[in-house]
């Protein structure tokens, strides 16, 4: 079972997820451009942006608990460039040391509500950082919402080569990577709602249908047709919640 509400930690969200792995419980995680502060049965981890899907294996834990930080907002957080994370689940400890892995971690075992406890550390930390870019938040902003890169870097006054360096740093990779990746996120969107594919391509901000279901292949690893199942059997855990369970 997977829930989520939003944070105090602003743009962010919290969420939980409780895995049967008796019953199959076994969701792909796509990429999505965020990253996870996660808890799993007592580890603390993190999920770094990634540029593909992530299967069954990876972390054999039953209860996840996670902060998901927004796209660009979480290597000012960590104090670690995205593209050193990209693709992988690293223990706390490789980020932030032993030490101070260890007493976060005996503080969320301990705590009545390891959610709570979680967000908490996470609002603790985010005050004793710098904000995130505002310059790439805009940049997030403007392809969320379909824009296109070359408009983004020309929103916010950057060329073509200041734009992807500072975006490996924010995001993990480049800024087509991310528009692709944002795009592929409007397109579950409008599938979990039901909506024809022939209609979620266009409304995503592909060029048709097969060039939507060519971004299904290459980044999710599956079909729209098996993501819609997984959908209508029960609604999938965005993929920032990278549980990979």
């Amino acid at each position: 079972m997977y829930e989520e509400r939003a944070s105090r930690l602003d743009g962010a969200v919290v969420w939980t997820r409780t895995v049967d792995r008796r019953a199959g419980d076994v969701h792909p995680v796509l990429p999505d451009g965020c990253m996870d502060l996660l808890w799993a049965d007592g580890r603390l981890l993190v999920a770094g942006p990634d540029t593909h899907a992530h299967t069954a294996g990876e972390l054999p834990a039953t209860r996840y608990v996670g902060v998901r930080f927004a796209p660009g907002t979480a290597p000012a957080f960590l104090g670690v460039p995205a593209h050193e994370l990209r693709d992988r689940r690293v223990e706390l400890a490789d980020v932030w040391g032993a030490a101070e892995a260890r007493r976060l971690t005996d503080r969320i075992d301990a705590a009545a509500d390891p959610v709570a406890e979680l967000e908490a550390v996470a609002l603790r930390r985010a005050d004793r950082v710098e904000p995130p870019d505002p310059l790439l938040s805009e940049v997030v902003r403007r392809l969320e919402a379909g824009g296109t890169v070359a408009g983004a870097a020309e929103a916010v006054g950057l060329g073509a080569r200041q734009l992807h360096r500072r975006s490996l740093s924010a995001f993990g990779y480049g800024p087509k990577t991310l528009a692709r990746v944002l795009r592929l996120q409007r397109a579950l969107t409008l599938v979990r709602a039901g909506v024809p594919y022939a209609e979620v391509a266009l409304g995503a901000g592909c060029a048709d249908q097969a060039h939507l279901a060519r971004e299904m292949r290459d980044l999710a690893g599956i079909t729209l047709g098996a993501y819609a199942a997984l959908a209508n059997r029960e609604t999938p855990q965005p993929s920032g919640s990278r549980t990979t369970a």
